[in-house]
């Protein structure tokens, strides 16, 4: 079993994991989360997911989510094609 490290103020995870799910290699990764181009967020349960969290990764083309226990242990991981819609602005 997949696990990712939870610390109060640290989550680690495998960039060879995140990386393959964006469909890049762990370099591109490392260098796009450097210059802003990968963003992730974190997000922890509540209610019926208290005890869960949420990690999910975006590129400018793919998103990747993990689902985690507390302990770290994945329990659910996904992967989709999508496409940044540009910013509206005000006319």
């Amino acid at each position: 079993m997949t696990t990712i490290e939870i610390a109060p103020d640290l989550i680690q995870v495998d960039a060879d994991i995140v990386a393959k799910a964006l469909k890049i290699t762990p370099h591109d990764l490392q260098q796009r989360l450097r210059e802003g181009t990968v963003t992730s967020r974190y997000e922890t349960g509540e209610g019926a997911d208290a005890g869960r969290v949420r990690l999910t990764f975006y590129s400018d083309s793919r998103r990747a989510r993990i689902t985690a226990d507390a302990s770290g242990a994945v329990l659910f991981c996904s992967a989709a094609d999508y496409r940044r819609r540009p910013a509206r602005h005000p006319l």
